[in-house]
């Protein structure tokens, strides 16, 4: 479950926006109010919130979101359990609030507000708002036996990984088997495969390096590898071609049947490993350097 808070102004619009019918609304918790519409609990707040009138984001504006799973398993009153359990752990207990349900989409969610003013006049420390919802939701869905935060982002980047792999293990066999001599032939190779290579191109409109779609996932090369940075390719390309690649800095390689003028990063990638391997070669014959 992910939580998120802040202070807002226009305690109205938003009680009615979470009140919309249209959204199939309904009430899951209320506390310290007797209105039963937007208008009269936005009065009901207004009249609290006359007591301290330096307070200018007078209202507490939460969403709380389980996983779509655990959303579609939880019932109005599990989800005002869960309300109430997130109220007591941002020590609100005593403030005016009303949540709802929002279940049009299938991300079920909870639009909560309560009044950052209390029945003493005090206004609530906001300070940290955010990741202290956060910290709270990601307490109430442990307890309630929910799907964390945490946990779906652990989900997520194991998932990123297999993502990285598949897309490496793509290069390396269209590097090895279909052996490209230039970034076009390359791009197309990729495409067979079903991933998406994108030329990044900076600023300075120079070829930076290469973005990679894959099963609705955008990454940047260095992201999937080290091996898929600009240079780095450029320079598995050149191996495949008798002439190689000869790229220096604020020199051109041809893409999309165009000359694009690469970037130095790029460049001084692609000529420190083309002297490495120039080395090892030495080296591995005996050549003197």
């Amino acid at each position: 479950m992910i939580g998120k808070g802040k202070s807002i102004v226009h305690t109205g619009v938003s009680i009615s926006y979470g009140w919309n019918q249209d959204k199939g609304a309904e009430i899951v918790h209320t506390q310290h109010l007797i209105g039963d519409n937007p208008k009269e609990i936005t009065e009901e707040f207004r009249l609290v919130q006359e007591m301290n009138t330096r307070t200018k984001n007078n209202t507490l504006s939460f969403v709380l979101s389980p996983t779509v799973e655990d959303g579609q398993k939880l019932s109005n009153k599990e989800l005002g359990k869960l309300v109430k359990n997130f109220i007591s752990e941002m020590n609100l207990k005593n403030n005016q609030a009303v949540a709802f349900v929002h279940r049009d989409k299938q991300h079920t969610h909870i639009h909560l507000y309560a009044n950052r003013i209390g029945f003493d006049g005090k206004a609530y420390k906001d300070n940290f708002i955010g990741k202290r919802s956060q910290l709270a939701a990601e307490k109430v869905a442990k307890e309630m036996g929910l799907t964390t935060a945490r946990k779906v982002q652990r989900e997520k980047l194991l998932g990123m990984k297999d993502i990285r792999s598949e897309i490496k293990r793509i290069h390396d066999v269209v590097i090895a088997k279909g052996r490209p001599k230039d970034f076009d032939s390359y791009i197309k190779l990729m495409q067979k495969q079903d991933v998406k290579v994108i030329p990044f191109i900076n600023k300075a409109n120079k070829l930076q390096g290469f973005h990679f779609e894959y099963k609705g996932h955008n990454l940047k090369g260095s992201a999937v590898h080290r091996s898929l940075s600009g240079g780095k390719i450029a320079l598995a390309i050149s191996n495949n071609s008798t002439k190689g690649l000869s790229i220096g800095q604020d020199e051109w390689v041809k893409l999309s049947g165009k000359a694009v003028e690469v970037s130095a990063n790029f460049a001084l990638t692609f000529t420190k490993n083309l002297i490495k391997k120039g080395i090892k070669r030495s080296l591995g014959t005996g050549i003197e350097i």
